[in-house]
C-alpha cells in the first residue's frame, strides 16, 4: 500500500500565499482558553506546560488545552487544526529544533494566524533562518515568532522552567500586540 507525505515545497507559493494579515489581538489574556501545540519534539510537552502553567498565573489565563500534531516535520492536519480553532482563543507552538520541524512550526502559526487565531510559533535560535524562510515562502514574511536558545532537547527541568520564564513577556507581546519589552 502506498501512502503519501505533505510536503512543503520551499521553492514556491500555495494559493493562501496573499493574506499576511494578523489575526485580531485580545487586549488580554485575561480568562482567555489557551492551546498549547506539541509538535512531538523532546522538551516541547514539559516546556509547553510549563510556559501554560506561568499564564495561567501571572496573566490570569482560564484553561490552557495540550494538542499533540502527528508529525513535528509538517504542518498540523486540517481536523486538528480545525479542532483547535473551535477550542481556543489564542495559541502557542512549537518547539522547532530542527531545519523541517521549525519550518512546520511557523506554517502552523501562520495557519492559525489566517483561521483568526491570534499564535506565537517558538523555534530554537539555531533554526532561526529556517523559520524565516517559510514565513516568506507562505506569503508572510513579517509572521513574528519566538526563539529560543538552542540546543532545546537537551535541557532539563529547571532549564525549561528558565525558558518557560523568558519566553512568558514576549509570547504575551506578540499574543496580545502589546509593546516591545
Amino acid at each position: 500500500m502506498t501512502t503519501t507525505e505533505l510536503l512543503l515545497d520551499p521553492t514556491g507559493m500555495d494559493e493562501q500565499t496573499d493574506d499576511a494579515t494578523l489575526a485580531p489581538r485580545p487586549a488580554t489574556l485575561t480568562g482567555l482558553t489557551v492551546g498549547l501545540l506539541d509538535n512531538t519534539k523532546p522538551n516541547t510537552t514539559m516546556f509547553l506546560e510549563k510556559l501554560g502553567g506561568l499564564l495561567a498565573d501571572s496573566e490570569g489565563v482560564a484553561e490552557t488545552k495540550l494538542y499533540t500534531k502527528d508529525y513535528f516535520g509538517t504542518p498540523a492536519g486540517d481536523d486538528l487544526l480545525a479542532r483547535i480553532v473551535d477550542e481556543v482563543d489564542v495559541v502557542i507552538t512549537g518547539v522547532g529544533d530542527c531545519g523541517s520541524c521549525s519550518a512546520a512550526t511557523v506554517v502552523d502559526g501562520i495557519l492559525f494566524e489566517r483561521a483568526g487565531v491570534p499564535t506565537v510559533s517558538i523555534v530554537s535560535d539555531a533554526f532561526y533562518p529556517s523559520g524565516r524562510a517559510m514565513a516568506a515562502v507562505q506569503g508572510f514574511p513579517g509572521f513574528e515568532f519566538h526563539a529560543v536558545p538552542h540546543p532545546f532537547a537537551s535541557l532539563d527541568d529547571a532549564q525549561l522552567g528558565e525558558h518557560a520564564a523568558s519566553t512568558l513577556p514576549v509570547a504575551v507581546r506578540i499574543l496580545t500586540g502589546g509593546d516591545a519589552e
